[in-house]
């Protein structure tokens, strides 16, 4: 089995794209990453991108969507350590690295700049390595 950490742009991805995940993969991420997406689908529809009705259909499915989640002290301080090192103005990138480089084998995500950040700090694998 192959843990891969994600981002929350990455979940609305394959929940807006219906990606279906292999089971012999595990997801993980940061406490915060529902709450991080449900952002993401509200900025969605303050912009005019998407309704309200399919903003909070898109939230049920990533809620469904079967995910390890971690929040706890060893995370969070890993989380600091590396917003510190690299001289980042919050923790919310370093709080995803952090679970990635202690609980997954490679981070996954569809947004570059996150990808930019991660590169070096933990292994990066593409979105199809979830297909496999």
């Amino acid at each position: 089995m192959a843990r891969y950490a994600i981002d929350a742009v990455t979940l609305v991805h394959l929940v807006t794209n219906d990606v279906r995940i292999a089971p012999t993969h595990q997801l993980v991420a940061p406490n915060g990453i529902r709450s991080d997406a449900l952002s993401l689908l509200y900025a969605a529809v303050r912009r005019g991108e998407l309704t309200e009705r399919v903003a909070l259909e898109r939230h049920t499915r990533l809620t469904e969507l079967k995910m390890r989640v971690l929040g706890d002290r060893v995370s969070r301080r890993m989380a600091w350590k590396l917003a510190n090192e690299h001289d980042w103005d919050d923790l919310s990138a370093a709080e995803y690295l952090a679970v990635c480089s202690l609980q997954a084998d490679a981070f996954i995500t569809v947004d570059p700049a996150m990808a930019n950040r991660a590169n070096g700090i933990v292994p990066l694998a593409p979105l199809s390595a979830l297909l496999d």
